[in-house]
C-alpha cells in the first residue's frame, strides 16, 4: 500500500495513481459516480473504479469471489449484516432512505390513466407488460414483492400479489437498473423501481401510498406484514425477508488493500458535501443513524453514527 502525504488531502507521494475500488448497488450508480468524481477532483492522484450490481450479487462478489473491493455500498443495510458481517466486514453505517414507485414513460400504455388508486389494475391489463428485479440478487426485487403483498392487504384484494407476481416472469432482471433500457425501448410499459432512479433518469412515476412505498420507518409494523423467501448466503439455503422501511448502508470490507483511502472516501461520502449529492439525486440522508456495530466503526467515522 502506498503511503500518503497528508499535507493536502490524499495527494500521493509519487506519481503512481492510487486506486479505490467500490462495489455498489445499481440504484446508486449516479450519486456514487458524482461522489467519486468530486473525491477525485479534491484528491489528485486518486482513481476510483466502480462496479454496479444488485446489492446481494455485489455482496457475494465480496464474500464468495476474489474480487478487489475497498468500499461496499448496499441499497439495503441488512445485506451487509447478513452477507458480510462478521467474516468479511466489521461494521455497517446507515446513510439514506428511498421509496418504491411504479415507473413509466410517455410511451407506456395507459400512461394518461394510471394513478395511485388504480395502478395495480392497470398493471393487470392483458396488453400491459411490466418488469421487476430478481429478489435473490437485488433488494429492489424483494421490495417489489413487498409492495404487492402489502397492496393485497391495503386494497382488500385477495390473491392480488400472486396475480401480479405470476405475470411477465421473463421480464425479471438481476438489478433494477437493468430494466431501464427495456422501458426506454418500450419493451416494458412499467417497472417496479426506486423513485430516486426515476428522477435521475427523467422518468414518470406513480407515487404509492405510504403504506406501500416502504419509505416511512414509522410504518415498520405494517410493512412487517409482508415477507418473501429468497436464496440464502450458502448454496441450497433459503431465508425469509420481512418488510421494513428501506435504508441504505456502507462498509469497508476486510479485503481492502487501502484502508486509509477507503476511510477517507467514506468520510467524504457521509459528510455534508457527500450527502448533498444523495439529496440532489432523490435520496433522503439519515446521517447520523443508529448502528448496532457502533463500537466497530473506525474512530474517524464515528461522527456519522449513533450508538444503538
Amino acid at each position: 500500500m502506498i503511503l500518503f502525504c497528508l499535507v493536502s488531502g490524499l495527494q500521493s507521494c509519487n506519481d503512481r495513481p492510487e486506486t479505490l475500488r467500490i462495489i455498489h448497488a445499481g440504484s446508486l450508480s449516479v450519486p456514487v459516480r458524482e461522489a467519486a468524481d468530486s473525491f477525485e477532483a479534491r484528491n489528485p492522484g486518486v482513481r476510483i473504479l466502480t462496479e454496479a450490481w444488485g446489492s446481494k450479487a455485489g455482496a457475494r462478489r465480496v464474500s464468495d469471489l476474489d474480487v478487489p473491493c475497498d468500499v461496499y455500498i448496499s441499497a439495503d443495510y441488512n445485506v451487509i449484516d447478513i452477507f458480510l458481517i462478521p467474516d468479511h466486514a466489521s461494521w455497517n453505517i446507515s446513510f439514506a432512505g428511498n421509496e418504491m414507485a411504479i415507473v413509466y414513460n410517455k410511451g407506456s400504455r395507459y400512461s394518461g390513466e394510471i394513478n395511485p388508486e388504480n395502478w395495480y389494475r392497470v398493471l393487470l391489463r392483458d396488453d400491459v407488460v411490466y418488469g421487476r428485479s430478481d429478489p435473490d440478487s437485488d433488494p429492489c426485487g424483494v421490495r417489489s414483492v413487498f409492495v404487492t403483498r402489502l397492496a393485497e392487504l391495503y386494497y382488500g384484494e385477495p390473491g392480488l400479489s400472486e396475480r401480479l407476481l405470476s405475470r411477465h416472469r421473463n421480464m425479471i432482471r438481476p438489478k433494477e437498473t437493468d430494466l431501464l433500457a427495456l422501458l426506454e425501448k418500450n419493451a416494458l410499459d412499467y417497472i417496479f423501481l426506486y423513485r430516486s432512479v426515476a428522477e435521475q433518469h427523467g422518468l414518470q412515476f406513480v407515487l404509492l401510498p405510504g403504506e406501500l412505498n416502504l419509505k416511512d420507518p414509522g410504518l415498520n409494523d405494517w410493512y412487517a406484514r409482508a415477507s418473501v423467501e429468497v436464496r440464502g448466503t450458502r448454496p441450497g439455503e433459503t431465508m425469509t425477508e420481512t418488510g421494513e422501511a428501506m435504508i441504505y448502508g456502507i462498509t469497508i470490507p476486510h479485503k481492502t488493500d487501502n484502508n486509509l483511502l477507503a476511510e477517507e472516501f467514506v468520510r467524504f461520502f457521509l459528510s455534508e458535501d457527500g450527502q448533498a449529492i444523495m439529496e440532489r439525486n432523490g435520496q433522503n440522508s439519515i446521517v447520523p443513524a443508529e448502528s448496532s456495530t457502533y463500537r466497530m466503526v473506525p474512530k474517524s467515522l464515528r461522527q456519522f453514527v449513533l450508538a444503538d
